[in-house]
């Protein structure tokens, strides 16, 4: 079994990232970790120069952590396999970053008073890529490694021709499509999940009434109770032919054992798909 983690409190996560990435990694600088989760903190509660926290009422601070852990978890099965290519330490270390800065693009600099990160809900993928590029810059990364970096991010867009993506190595595109399945995985399987739904509802509206832009949601909900309604056709339809194809069925190492054990993750999900079936026939 898994064990359980507050993906609440940022240190239980660090730790368990750490512990995975030093039981894969011995030699490793398992430093990377804590500066790591010591950046995320930083931009995520508002101590980044020029920009706010993060008010997105659901890409949250802990929306990202649930991801990461997912991703922590997932790389591990995949390694412990034997699955060719085997990941590199420093592969690792940028998967973390993407999945850490993934959601940067719902930030608002220091002078965006109007409305919530939310509203950049369409095109906060570019901007998490374009803000990947600025900050680790500043820290000093070389340019293949920022190219890493915003190639994995790019992984996470609804609508992403994964054949257009630039990896540089197999290494690279398994690692962008692990973000890409944790991330789904990470927040469908929460136990909150059924719960923050009104939350990532007001996100969608408020995304289709910003105007920077002229684009329209692909997916226009009512209300809550509509996109409760339609969550679990999301998942039949969207993401599980999403993981199973263009993620390449990489959840499945996620199984506990590995091949054939539970799958905590897809189980969670399940049970949060029951709950939302269960209310949305309470509501008819």
């Amino acid at each position: 079994m898994l064990s359980v983690v507050d993906t609440s409190d940022i240190s239980a996560v660090q730790t368990e990232v750490q512990f995975i990435f030093t039981s894969l990694f011995p030699q490793g600088d398992s430093g990377f970790i804590v500066r790591s989760f010591g950046w995320y903190e930083q931009l995520f509660r508002g101590k980044y120069p020029g920009f706010q926290a993060i008010d997105a009422r659901y890409h949250d601070f802990e929306h990202t952590l649930q991801g990461t852990l997912c991703l922590a978890r997932l790389l591990r099965g995949r390694h412990i396999a034997g699955i060719q290519p085997l990941l590199t330490p420093r592969i690792f270390e940028l998967g973390l970053l993407a999945i850490l800065m993934h959601d940067t693009g719902y930030l608002k600099r220091s002078d965006d008073l109007k409305g919530t990160g939310a509203k950049y809900t369409l095109t906060h993928v570019r901007r998490s890529v374009e803000f990947a590029q600025i900050f680790l810059s500043e820290k000093g990364f070389s340019t293949e490694d920022i190219h890493a970096v915003q190639n994995m991010i790019r992984c996470t867009g609804v609508n992403v021709d994964l054949n257009t993506i630039p990896f540089a190595s197999e290494c690279e595109k398994v690692t962008g499509f692990a973000l890409g399945t944790s991330d789904l995985l990470g927040q469908m399987a929460a136990a909150d999940y059924v719960d923050k739904l009104p939350a990532l509802y007001l996100e969608f509206k408020e995304a289709s009434e910003f105007k920077e832009i002229d684009l329209m949601p692909s997916v226009v909900f009512q209300s809550a109770d509509d996109l409760m309604c339609k969550t679990p056709g999301f998942w039949k339809g969207y993401v599980w032919p999403k993981m199973n194809q263009d993620f390449e069925g990489l959840y499945q190492f996620l199984a506990h054992p590995y091949p054939d054990g539970p799958n905590a993750y897809l189980h969670a999900i399940e049970m949060n798909l029951a709950r939302m079936s269960r209310l949305s026939a309470a509501e008819k």
